[in-house]
């Protein structure tokens, strides 16, 4: 699919991989609806887009991805300001660790957990399930599709630390559906792709002290830094174009394996 002149839904656009994803997407000619749970971060993204862009070439709207009404009422007011969308950047989520077993031998809250499956992957499920019934819905391009989605994984579906049972599972949903959600929207020309990054500079990365960061980045093989956002937004970007990416997972971590701890 050609980005020039289509509209793209990025979800946790108002900050980090969902920032630069948004800004590549625009800068390669899409209109973008930039959604988030915090409003004022998505307005000041969609303002700088439309600043470099021209006027209308982002819309902000807050939403919250477990909540259906909230989620559709984003969507629709998107479509409103920009058009029907082609494209879905599922990239809002969140991260939290905590170890089976405390220190004072209690279990973990189970509503932690629930916190982190809720919104990294029914989140992303309940986004996506909106996106594609209206996606399908549209006439077909080239080849027969009608749109393309992008779920982000990490390399801790993989190689999940410990305290890291929520997050790791939450991921490793995201990249056990996309297989059988590519092969299930194939029928109306919808495809289905995941990226599961590494260790990128993001703005929760750049709250640790810069030891803490540069041990990090030196536990990466090559090269031996964090990933940068727009080296996420540029991926995504490529998948959006090349139609024959489908049902693949592709890790963005310079080869690295995380330690278990």
């Amino acid at each position: 699919m050609q980005i020039q002149g289509q509209v793209a839904l990025v979800t946790g656009a108002g900050s980090g991989l969902g920032e630069a994803t948004a800004r590549e997407l625009a800068r390669l000619g899409a209109r973008v609806a930039v959604l988030d749970i915090n409003l004022a971060n998505a307005q000041s993204v969609a303002d700088a887009i439309n600043a470099e862009h021209g006027a209308g070439k982002a819309f902000a709207a807050q939403c919250d991805i477990t909540n259906t009404e909230s989620l559709q009422a984003a969507m629709d007011a998107s479509t409103q300001a920009l058009g029907a969308a082609r494209m879905l950047m599922n990239i809002a989520g969140i991260g939290a660790a905590k170890r089976v077993v405390g220190k004072d031998g209690s279990p973990a809250p189970l509503e932690d957990f629930s916190r982190v499956i809720s919104v990294n992957l029914l989140g992303t499920y309940n986004a996506s399930r909106l996106f594609a019934a209206a996606c399908a819905k549209l006439d077909p391009l080239e080849d027969g599709e009608r749109g393309v989605m992008l779920f982000t994984a990490s390399v801790a579906a993989y190689d999940g630390q410990v305290g890291q049972q929520a997050y790791s599972a939450s991921k490793a949903g995201l990249v056990g559906m996309t297989l059988p959600m590519a092969r299930d929207l194939a029928q109306h020309g919808i495809r289905v792709c995941t990226i599961a990054p590494g260790l990128f500079s993001t703005p929760l990365m750049r709250t640790l002290p810069e030891a803490v960061q540069a041990s990090l980045a030196a536990s990466i093989p090559f090269p031996s830094r964090l990933g940068k956002p727009e080296e996420f937004a540029q991926l995504a970007a490529h998948i959006v174009t090349n139609t024959h990416l489908n049902g693949e997972v592709i890790r963005l971590d310079g080869a690295l394996r995380m330690a278990p701890r």
